[in-house]
């Protein structure tokens, strides 16, 4: 069922608040000591267990539509607007709708209901649907950016169906953090010692939300996400869901694949969270991972005679040196620091298509202007009423996903370890441990031991990802029953950029070939 996407963002976030009614019913991935762990779990009917090996699973054959109940029209300009740069070319075709979906929860007292915004890019008759990490631009905008560079033969055969997660742009967006706290959960000083005013901001946080919230504030997570991706393949009319997640939105496909096996489609997951149980070592290898992007970043900057020069690495620390004795205007509740700054330059890395403008911030900030920079940013920290912050459905999902939990002292600890390491990222990689620490621990993951045969899925990983780093999505990846990995051997949250990835990825999606597991394709 699809409605108006002219209703407000404030009206459906009412409802959703005043509605929800649920338990928690989390999922994750458990490290294991085998090459390849059991399988996922059904949690969808029972079913006998099955001796069919992966490999004995076939890719599922493609098929068009049939009898989709989705009506699109044309995007409306608040949708368009929250694109990031850079632009999307005129002649891409782009349409939106919105689905209505419900919550899952066995115990729920009806069904309520939730909208989940989607945009068509391209024309393909078949529908491929793509996720991105909740921190990042919407699903909807990367969707847009995805068709732009993707091979022409992908986009000849699919349409891209981008999805805003529950609780993010235009799909029920959460706003439930005090405006005044975006900035100062942002906000520590990468050479600092303490995190005692990113957890005072982050109690803050938490506090409001289990107010505004109170019982559905479990209720956004990857788990009932991947129950959305299920209303959303029936109202397109497709027997399979054929999809691409980029990085953390990975958790919602593997949450699909293990509650709906019967329809997983052809899938490529870009990038994977690190399924370990420690947090220490999740953090230390993405800490690893941005410092290996700023060289490539400064190597970068050195090959295009940018105007960082030839050491652009010692230009971002003398930015944060001057930025500690003259911060820049408050954006988000706080000074513009080297906190903020190290967060925006860290946005910035993620993207090396972004690169160029990158380095034209940073050397306007050295000049005094931090505008540019500050873009980088300000979708994290500026919300307003119909277009909340992306830290607060970020904050809300992640935090709900994750069962882990560091101590103060913990977490002060590893800060003061990875900080001498990694400057000056190591302080940015243990600051979001301290975010979840008001907020209700997930005792409910269940293990995932499974008998449920999946079709092949394809994994891509970056050598130098700093949002999703390759260490970690390898051993995701051995976790997945039927999981062939293709890696690039370049820098930057992105694999699907290089050009023989995406080769690869149109192949599998588009002729059905499986590349053989540990691929590599150079930078």
């Amino acid at each position: 069922m699809d409605r108006p996407r002219g209703e407000s963002a404030l009206r459906r976030r009412r409802r959703l608040l005043l509605a929800l009614l649920v338990p928690a019913l989390l999922t994750g991935c458990t490290a294991g000591p085998s090459d390849r762990p059991a399988m996922l779990e059904n949690d969808e009917e029972s079913a006998a267990p099955t001796t069919t090996s992966p490999q004995d699973v076939p890719l599922p054959p493609l098929a068009e539509p049939r009898s989709p109940t989705i009506h699109w029209s044309d995007c409306d300009q608040q949708t368009l607007a929250r694109f990031d740069p850079p632009a999307v070319p005129d002649s891409l075709s782009l349409t939106c709708a919105t689905v209505m979906s419900v919550l899952d929860a066995p115990d729920l007292p009806g069904r309520v209901p939730i909208d989940v915004a989607l945009l068509k890019a391209g024309d393909g008759p078949i529908p491929l649907v793509v996720l991105n990490d909740v921190e990042g631009e919407a699903g909807t905008a990367y969707a847009a950016h995805l068709a732009a560079s993707l091979p022409p033969e992908l986009l000849q055969r699919f349409s891209l169906i981008g999805v805003d997660r529950r609780g993010t742009g235009d799909s029920d967006p959460l706003g439930c953090l005090p405006s005044e706290v975006h900035g100062p959960l942002l906000s520590q000083d990468p050479a600092g010692a303490g995190i005692d005013g990113v957890l005072d901001a982050a109690r803050r946080a938490g506090q409001q939300c289990a107010i505004d919230l109170g019982s559905s504030q479990l209720a956004i997570d990857s788990w009932r996400a991947a129950g959305d991706l299920e209303e959303i393949r029936d109202a397109l009319g497709t027997p399979t869901l054929n999809a691409i997640a980029h990085g953390e939105a990975s958790r919602v496909l593997i949450s699909y694949a293990a509650r709906f096996p019967k329809h997983l489609g052809r899938v490529v997951l870009d990038g994977i969270p690190d399924p370990s149980p420690d947090p220490a070592t999740k953090v230390t290898d993405q800490a690893e991972a941005q410092l290996a992007v700023l060289g490539a970043f400064a190597r970068d900057c050195a090959a295009r005679h940018c105007a960082l020069g030839t050491d652009a690495t010692s230009a971002v620390n003398a930015l944060l040196d001057q930025l500690r004795s003259a911060p820049g205007p408050a954006i988000g509740g706080v000074g513009f620091g080297p906190g903020l700054a190290i967060n925006a330059i860290a946005v910035g890395l993620a993207n090396p298509v972004r690169w160029p403008e990158l380095g034209d911030a940073i050397q306007a900030a050295r000049g005094g202007d931090l505008s540019k920079l500050t873009a980088f940013v300000a979708p994290l920290v500026n919300g307003t009423e119909p277009v909340p912050s992306r830290l607060d459905g970020a904050l809300a999902t992640e935090c709900n996903d994750s069962a882990d939990r560091l101590s103060v002292n913990q977490i002060s600890a590893l800060a003061d370890q990875l900080r001498s390491r990694f400057a000056p990222f190591g302080a940015l990689a243990t600051q979001r441990l301290t975010w979840c620490l008001p907020w209700p621990g997930n005792t409910n993951t269940p293990v995932l031991p499974g008998n449920v045969a999946l079709p092949p899925i394809l994994v891509t990983s970056a050598l130098a990802d700093p949002v999703t780093p390759e260490p970690g999505t390898a051993r995701a990846a051995q976790q997945l029953p039927s999981a062939v990995r293709v890696s690039w051997q370049g820098a930057g949250h992105a694999a699907l950029m290089s050009p023989c990835v995406a080769d690869a990825v149109r192949a599998f999606l588009v002729d059905g070939k499986v590349p053989a597991n540990g691929t590599l394709c150079p930078a």
